[in-house]
């Protein structure tokens, strides 16, 4: 089997035309985001949730809500008239007062589960009052808490909780896919049979936050109302307590809640039946009256006039108590009073059923901006992609906030906030694997014209027009390939190329070979350096020099080269001392150069290899340094250009003249 290797992904991707490769990558962050999302989902819902519900705490109403007024069963009610469950006939003078308040409905929170002495004279209040609709709880998820308030003290055999008597359903709805069903409930009891009832049975997020509830729960096949639609029936007194589901459309939510007897109310629900509760009204709007006040006469009956009361247990101690957006502990009959407000103002918020394929869009457009950035080739990209990534999930919950706030619709959106800064991250990875690429082929191609310092202070340095050199004591060592201008008359200039080719590619390898770096190639020839001028630099040098008369450069010339072309000869020359090393020229054009006396004397060093038929020479300076190389002196010599006479050297004799090697001038020599 053959072997498998790996291929690094990022660089496969790089070998893509650039916007494949973008592409590439805005698919693995749609990848990413619906792997953490759905990895991560009830986390997510919850953020979605408390940040999402900044569009009501930010622009929260505190206009009074005049409709519906808070009777509340407080800690200063329970001190002052007793302990909780209170006696029926106290129940009774509260439905009482209230009544004669001016009160249009009465909307009982409260499950009267249990038989008691004087059930009569409640049920009598209740039925002798403008209207009045009493609460029955189906559980959805059985805990032993829900069974509080009256039923405490109760024991539970068993999670088929059945207790009292579930009344008033709506007729015409199917229980099947769209609505919730439960056989639990939590009833009242059968003294109450005559008062209409309305089921709060909240559904409790991960986090212990109620955001929705049923609009109707189905229990042994019957579809029974929320508490809010019951009122809304009772208040309008309708002789028809029936209902059907209709589909919401592409737009709206997944299923409208209709009654019969009221078909121009159409309530939104979500696949699963539930209405969402609305937040937008500030705690404040809500007025609340504590019960005993109401037992005392202590309050102003305006606050009842032609209102709707909401009943309620509100005290810490029965535990009616949950979060909110506003507050961490909040009393139950609050969502109720919500509900009812939305359901009055015809508001309840809703999530379209198409907001996946919304969200999806959004992403998609999230998508194409960071596309557009990261085509750019300018600061702007390397910026503008991470500030899109923090910037563009802040647009997603901002746009969700604006539609809550102004049109009711809870979209969702994070989602598109997930994979906004996924997505811009890819694409940073991306175009710094890219950058970082580029950079190491630019890099690459300057060390192959520029010794690897020099490439290094170019490539992480601002132009400048500046000089910027420094002087240094070095090994110099210059190379020329002699009779090259002759073989290049007389031959194609790709066969000079080639040659040269091979010559500064063997040459530059010994170089590197004894230490040394080649600092130009100049014309046919090549001047390298050695950084120091110590006798250990001055040996690699003439040790460089020696292989490098070794190669064959014969090997590379023609097998018939034309009538006069004599083979090619190679002059080196080798000195030290003091030289200037750095760049020069302006910003937009700058030059590497090696300046001083010392460069001068070793090409004209070189020069005279031909006149004294030596193929290495040697410097005065560099002489001192190979005193154990037995250097014969060649005598001193004024070279062109110069002042000062040089001595200068060269290795002993091997008894091999140059011409035995076949490398010698062209007929005529060289003047």
């Amino acid at each position: 089997m053959a072997e498998m290797r790996f291929r690094n992904p990022v660089t496969a991707l790089l070998r893509l035309p650039p916007a494949w490769a973008r592409l590439a990558m805005l698919a693995l962050a749609a990848v990413l985001a619906v792997a953490f999302y759905a990895g991560l989902r009830p986390a997510m819902l919850t953020l979605e949730e408390r940040l999402g519900a900044l569009g009501w705490t930010l622009y929260a109403d505190p206009t009074e809500e005049q409709r519906i007024t808070l009777v509340t069963i407080d800690e200063a009610s329970l001190a002052e008239i007793g302990p909780w469950p209170w006696p029926r006939e106290t129940l009774a003078r509260l439905v009482t007062a209230i009544d004669d308040a001016g009160a249009q409905l009465q909307l009982h929170d409260i499950v009267y589960s249990e038989s008691r002495p004087g059930d009569e004279s409640l049920t009598a209040a209740l039925a002798d009052s403008r209207g009045a609709v009493l609460a029955q709880m189906p559980l959805l998820q059985f805990d032993q808490d829900a069974l509080a308030g009256e039923t405490a003290g109760i024991p539970v055999i068993d999670q088929q909780v059945q207790i009292g008597n579930m009344t008033h359903p709506l007729a015409g709805l199917q229980c099947g896919a769209g609505l919730p069903q439960t056989d639990r409930f939590l009833a009242n009891a059968g003294a109450f049979a005559g008062i209409p009832k309305g089921h709060f049975a909240p559904v409790v997020s991960s986090d212990g936050s109620v955001r929705k509830t049923p609009a109707a729960i189905c229990v042994q096949g019957e579809g029974y109302p929320a508490l809010a639609l019951s009122a809304w029936l009772t208040a309008v007194q309708a002789d028809n307590w029936s209902a059907t589901l209709i589909d919401g459309g592409l737009f709206g939510p997944d299923q409208y809640l209709r009654l019969v007897a009221y078909p121009d109310l159409e309530i939104p629900l979500d696949s699963e039946g539930n209405l969402r509760i609305s937040y937008a009204s500030d705690p404040s709007a809500f007025r609340a009256i504590p019960a005993a006040d109401i037992l005392n006469g202590d309050f102003d009956p305006v606050w009842f006039d032609n209102t709707w009361a909401l009943i309620g247990v509100t005290a810490f101690s029965v535990g009616d108590i949950v979060p909110t957006p506003y507050a961490g502990v909040a009393p139950g009959v609050e969502l109720q009073a919500r509900i009812l407000t939305s359901l009055l103002d015809g508001a309840i918020p809703y999530t379209p059923a198409s907001a996946g394929l919304l969200q999806g869009l959004l992403s998609v457009a999230a998508a194409a901006a960071l596309f557009l950035l990261a085509t750019g080739r300018n600061r702007w990209t390397a910026l503008g992609l991470p500030v899109a990534g923090v910037l563009l999930p802040v647009v997603m919950l901002t746009l969700h906030i604006q539609l809550l706030q102004g049109q009711g619709v809870w979209l969702g959106w994070v989602f598109p906030a997930l994979y906004s800064p996924l997505a811009a991250g890819m694409l940073v990875l991306l175009e710094y694997g890219r950058v970082r690429a580029e950079r190491g082929r630019v890099f690459g191609n300057l060390t192959s014209y520029l010794p690897n310092e020099i490439a290094r202070e170019i490539a992480y340095s601002l132009p400048s027009s500046s000089i910027d050199a420094r002087r240094a004591d070095m090994t110099l060592l210059c190379a020329d390939l002699r009779n090259f201008s002759a073989f290049g008359e007389s031959r194609p200039p790709e066969e000079s190329a080639a040659l040269l080719h091979f010559f500064f590619t063997r040459a530059t390898h010994i170089v590197e070979e004894f230490g040394g770096r080649v600092h130009e190639f100049k014309g046919d020839g090549l001047i390298a350096v050695w950084d120091t001028r110590n006798g250990a630099a001055a040996h690699r040098a003439l040790q460089a020099a020696r292989k490098m008369q070794e190669i064959e450069i014969a090997e590379m010339l023609p097998e018939e080269s034309p009538q006069g072309l004599e083979p090619l000869a190679l002059g080196i020359g080798i000195e030290q001392g003091s030289v200037l090393i750095g760049s020069v020229g302006p910003a937009h054009r700058r030059g590497h150069v090696l300046l001083g006396d010392t460069v001068s004397i070793v090409f004209r060093i070189q020069e005279l290899t031909a006149d004294l038929a030596h193929p290495i020479l040697v410097g005065g300076i560099a002489a001192k340094q190979l005193k154990d190389e037995n250097l014969e002196s060649q005598g001193h010599f004024l070279l062109s250009g110069l002042r000062t006479p040089q001595h200068l050297f060269a290795p002993p004799s091997t008894g091999e003249r140059p011409e035995d090697r076949g490398l010698k001038l062209i007929r005529g020599g060289r003047s």
